[in-house]
């Protein structure tokens, strides 16, 4: 089985300036054609340690993917460095010169003379025309050893791969690997692996369980001679891991717990509204970044202050007093409030301390309370996430109150 070994190669990505998108879509584009991501590797500009992560790389993996340095500046270097290692000489390519010099003159720009480097070619390599930009790239393959190069820029990089590096690759796959995400909410990464620690241990399917902000995912991925038959090696595995996790399992491959609660609410015709004082407009962001979320989202409210809670949502006067805007019967009543004024099936509330300060009392920074209210339903969490760390606190907590909307609808499908 081939394997195969990505490499990042620019400065900007070492510094953070860039989000390096490209390793993550090849990953899981290589997977498609059964062809195994062993690692990831970013190195800066820098000829001699680019020469250095490649020899490595090449020396662990039969396939090495390089994206990005393919530029026409001085410290656009990654056509030249992977050449030299693989030992292929570089010539001018006419044709793509004038491919280059067109590209501009479409344009109505003056073409800088140093974009003719990037019409320099392997003798012998193969070259993958650039539909969406002016940077070729190559394929080169000697000694048993492959190295596709790519340029960096996603809109450039992502057709180039598609259209020429997966027929060039196509020798080297012996299958289709697939995989499939349950995604879970309100259960912890390690009770939830606890709970499925036999399926952890199988070879194919392969179960692996990881986290991310307030949620625990199971990546189950298989792999087979087609997509079908990787496909039904899933299944069985997927509805034990539902069985299992029950209630806590959100969704498969679900983008986002948002996108479930629209889904949702759009089946059934529900609409929703939000009162929220920690979050601050975190759960209608979410919502409204789902297309289609104006047919479902109803009104939301932020109300920080004590006197907008009590002139908007109506909050008891006496319930701020007796047990302060972080309490379990506030949050009862925000949600109340919000469905009577906005007239929405569901209510929905939060009310928190997101920090890093407390509210001047002995609550602890992370403490929020949920509720929702509904004709049929009420009901209240308490959540406490334990971390000092604003964004954190008012991601997870705005999370959490969208699981709860989702679970009220899931149980009523139930009944």
């Amino acid at each position: 089985m081939a394997v195969c070994e990505i490499l990042s190669v620019g400065t900007e990505i070492l510094l953070g300036d860039i989000l390096n998108t490209n390793s993550r879509y090849l990953s899981v584009e290589l997977a498609k054609i059964g062809i195994s991501v062993l690692r990831h590797t970013t190195v800066g500009d820098n000829a001699e340690r680019l020469a250095a992560a490649l020899t490595t790389a090449l020396g662990r993996s039969d396939i090495v993917i390089a994206t990005g340095g393919l530029g026409p500046t001085a410290d656009d270097i990654t056509r030249d460095v992977c050449c030299e290692v693989m030992g292929f000489e570089t010539v001018l390519d006419g044709e793509i010169a004038e491919e280059i010099r067109s590209y501009f003159r479409g344009r109505g720009i003056d073409m800088p003379e140093n974009n003719l480097r990037q019409a320099y070619v392997p003798v012998g390599g193969d070259v993958f025309r650039n539909k969406n930009g002016t940077a070729p790239g190559l394929g080169l393959k000697k000694d048993g050893k492959c190295v596709v190069i790519l340029p960096g820029p996603p809109y450039e990089m992502a057709p180039m791969f598609q259209e020429y590096a997966v027929p060039y690759l196509a020798g080297y796959s012996d299958g289709v690997i697939v995989s499939r995400t349950v995604r879970t909410m309100g259960i912890g990464e390690s009770a939830m692996a606890e709970l499925v620690a036999d399926l952890l241990n199988g070879e194919n399917p392969t179960v692996a369980p990881y986290a991310k902000k307030g949620e625990a995912l199971l990546r189950v991925t298989a792999k087979a001679e087609t997509e079908k038959e990787a496909e039904e090696m899933l299944l069985p595995v997927i509805d034990e891991i539902r069985r299992r996790l029950g209630k806590f399992v959100y969704g498969i491959d679900s983008e986002s717990i948002e996108e479930r609660v629209v889904e949702l609410l759009k089946k059934h015709s529900l609409t929703l509204a939000t009162a929220e004082s920690c979050t601050a407009g975190y759960i209608p962001k979410r919502i409204t970044d789902i297309a289609g979320a104006s047919s479902v989202f109803e009104y939301g409210a932020i109300t920080y202050s004590n006197d907008i809670k009590e002139k908007i949502l109506g909050v008891s006067h006496e319930t701020l007093l007796a047990h302060g805007a972080v309490s379990k019967e506030t949050a009862t009543e925000m949600a109340a409030g919000i469905r009577r004024v906005s007239g929405a099936d569901i209510g929905i509330s939060v009310t928190g301390i997101a920090g890093p300060g407390s509210d001047g009392t002995n609550k602890p920074v992370g403490l929020c309370y949920i509720a929702i209210d509904t004709e049929d339903y009420k009901a209240c969490e308490k959540i406490e996430t334990g971390r000092n760390d604003r964004e954190y606190n008012r991601y997870v907590n705005a999370s959490r109150a969208l699981n709860l909307v989702r679970r009220y609808i899931e149980e009523k499908e139930g009944k």
